[in-house]
């Protein structure tokens, strides 16, 4: 199987990446909503970056990637257990997939072969510990939404029919993407995305040439191209690591709470959740920036990706909801 696109060599689309890259540090942000133009480099920028991210270690052939012994499912039904590594998951979910596909349903062979009852593994087994990539996630149905809120706010995915009641562990950062003029997305989903960024088409001729240069090159000088790339990836990498490492040791200061607090106050975000998520955004900068506290430069950096998707819209604002973040950020962080 082909490698990906190395995320480095990705052209522009610099808040995309950025938003990416934090949620690799910290997964607890709550995913990435990616909106704009089609062929901006959306799905290429999820799975290079998995490939860039070190494979984890897991129970071989348990459906639901657990690290552990302990964590393997009943219902697996593994013989020996031992540990192996596999790269970080990354598993689309189609627009058209049904209920039984995403959360797992009854195996229907071995009920018709042996008469057994048996579970067999949906899409959210699979994307445990890794990514799931909904694109045109806007256009999804309402009831694979509400599937999908669920089981963002508990971390597992339960199922309950034919006689089964199956519980395991589905934790995953989720990435979706769309283009708003294809429909909105629901505001009880749109919430759920820890951080959200717009995409456009680069509108210069250089920007243009080089993506097509460097994507001619992936295509027709495939190891060469990798090697060029690969000690940036590499780098990007460990800096990724360094800063997991460094998040439980920042300090947070009673002044960046106090600057989260008043940044979603003036900008009438509903709820809590835009500030929780601001400030985990903001500290997973901070350790990629080698920080030791958590101040207001990375607070005015990630405000537009944490709180743009949260505000009330506003008819008479002619402004997007990012220009308004970053107005009301230089009003309340000058």
């Amino acid at each position: 199987m082909k490698q990906p696109f190395p995320f480095t060599a990705i052209v522009g689309q610099e808040a995309m990446k950025q938003a990416l890259v934090l949620t690799a540090i910290d997964p607890g942000i709550g995913g990435v909503l990616v909106f704009g133009d089609r062929g901006t480099g959306k799905s290429t920028a999820v799975r290079a970056l998995a490939a860039l991210l070190p494979a984890i270690e897991v129970i071989e052939g348990c459906p639901v990637n657990s690290a552990r012994a302990e964590d393997v499912p009943d219902w697996a039904g593994l013989g020996v257990l031992r540990k192996v590594r596999r790269p970080t998951p990354v598993i689309d979910l189609p627009l058209g997939a049904t209920e039984d596909r995403v959360v797992g349903a009854l195996d229907i062979e071995r009920a018709l072969t042996r008469g057994e009852k048996a579970f067999q593994p949906g899409l959210l087994a699979r994307a445990n510990r890794g990514y799931l990539y909904i694109d045109e996630v806007n256009l999804l149905e309402d009831h694979i939404v509400d599937l999908l809120l669920d089981v963002a706010q508990s971390g597992e995915n339960l199922v309950e029919r034919e006689g089964l009641s199956i519980r395991h562990a589905a934790r995953f950062v989720l990435v979706g993407s769309g283009n708003p003029e294809e429909g909105e997305l629901r505001p009880q989903l749109l919430d759920r995305f820890g951080l959200s960024v717009e995409v456009r088409s680069p509108q210069d001729v250089a920007t243009r040439v080089e993506v097509m240069r460097r994507r001619d090159a992936y295509d027709t000088g495939f190891d060469a191209f990798m090697d060029a790339w690969r000690k940036k990836d590499a780098s990007l990498q460990k800096k990724i690591l360094a800063a997991r490492r460094k998040l439980p040791l920042l300090a947070t200061p009673d002044a960046a709470l106090k600057d989260c607090a008043a940044l979603c106050i003036a900008l009438g975000s509903d709820g809590l959740r835009g500030e929780l998520t601001l400030l985990r955004a903001a500290r997973a900068l901070a350790a990629l920036d080698g920080a030791t506290a958590v101040d207001r430069r990375h607070l005015k950096a990630v405000a537009p990706m944490a709180l743009s998707h949260r505000l009330r819209r506003d008819p008479l604002e002619e402004a997007g909801s990012s220009s308004r973040v970053a107005r009301i950020v230089a009003e309340v962080l000058p």
